[in-house]
């Protein structure tokens, strides 16, 4: 099977189901940035020398692939029935693995500069792609119908993200710079 199909040299692409739209569509934008995260993800875990932290971030990796299902699939579609849609419970699912490691990170009451170690500084590139995938589908949110679960759950991802790039750094032994505003270092 060849991976190129031709299908889209017009510009259009197939939703989950064969429905086709246009590429810059605000749903191919959103489901696209959820990927573009995912592989930001894979890039942290490429350079991640901490099993358990690895074995998590598979975990999410997978999720997301269920939240691009999730984009793909237009509420209503005869093909829901096939995937199974993000919902609270993924949401609670993040807000624990935050709960949880949030307990290694030191206090901080300023700004951290993303960076630290690789993999700590491709999680903070990680969590940067969550917050604009999040605001893509807000996008796709007032011009068409969708989950607002993945919402919720691409806002936890990047907190979450957070959290795991200042324990990777804490974990290595590496400290955090934090912003000093100008003239008050």
């Amino acid at each position: 099977m060849k991976i190129y199909t031709k299908t889209g040299d017009s510009g259009e692409t197939s939703l989950y189901g064969g429905e086709r739209v246009a590429k810059f569509s605000q749903r191919v934008e959103a489901y696209g940035t959820v990927d573009e995260c995912n592989s930001a993800i894979g890039m942290a875990r490429a350079v991640l020398e901490d099993t358990e932290i690895n074995t998590v971030l598979a975990e999410i990796q997978n999720a997301l692939f269920d939240v691009g299902a999730d984009l793909a699939t237009p509420i209503g579609s005869k093909y829901e029935k096939n995937l199974t849609r993000i919902d609270n419970q993924d949401v609670t699912r993040l807000e624990n693995f935050i709960d949880q490691y949030q307990l290694e990170c030191p206090e901080w009451t300023n700004f951290i500069h993303p960076g630290g170690t690789p993999a700590s500084a491709a999680l903070h590139l990680a969590r940067t792609i969550a917050r604009r995938a999040e605001r893509e589908v807000l996008r796709l949110e007032s011009e068409e119908p969708s989950n607002h679960d993945v919402v919720l759950y691409l806002n936890r991802l990047s907190d979450f993200l957070f959290i795991l790039s200042r324990v990777v750094n804490v974990r290595s032994g590496m400290s955090e710079a934090g912003w000093h505003v100008k003239g008050r270092r």
